[in-house]
């Protein structure tokens, strides 16, 4: 059987940059979560404020409890996506590095921006997370673009 050789792009070092980053702002979203549950009074390990714990609750606790399950879920929604990101972005950066690195970038800020828009008080229903919902078409583009230099090393 005939093997493949998968050659490395010089600039696939900022491909690997952009990957790098995306550990670090998982901690960051981690790190933001807990003041959100202090001031919600959310026990641990309860990952979410009920309905009826929020329900029960005064105006100002209310408004904390709505602030920790929006932040609770910018992390869980940056943990769920995250994973399919690092492959995609592995795989596209090794046809297209500069424009991967560029792209996987552009999603760590999106994700920046959805979650403190997310968590954004003056903001009803989190409606503050739009201002950073373009890590979508940019994780889109990134698929794509993987999906294509999967079909080329298949069809070699």
């Amino acid at each position: 059987m005939a093997m493949a050789t998968i050659t490395v792009p010089k600039d696939y070092g900022y491909v690997l940059l952009s990957a790098a980053l995306t550990p670090l702002l998982a901690s960051w979203l981690s790190f933001r979560v807990p003041p959100y549950r202090s001031r919600a009074k959310v026990a641990m390990p309860q990952v979410y404020a009920e309905h009826s714990q929020i329900a029960a609750a005064e105006p100002a606790q209310q408004k904390a409890m709505y602030l920790y399950n929006c932040a609770q879920r910018a992390h869980g929604n940056f943990v769920e996506n995250q994973p399919s990101l690092l492959i995609s972005l592995l795989i596209a950066g090794l046809r297209w590095p500069l424009v991967s690195a560029g792209l996987g970038a552009a999603w760590s800020v999106s994700r920046v921006l959805y979650s403190v828009g997310y968590t954004d008080e003056t903001k009803e229903r989190g409606n503050g997370r739009y201002v950073g919902l373009w890590w979508i078409p940019v994780q889109s583009v990134l698929f794509l673009m993987a999906a294509w230099v999967g079909g080329e090393f298949a069809l070699q």
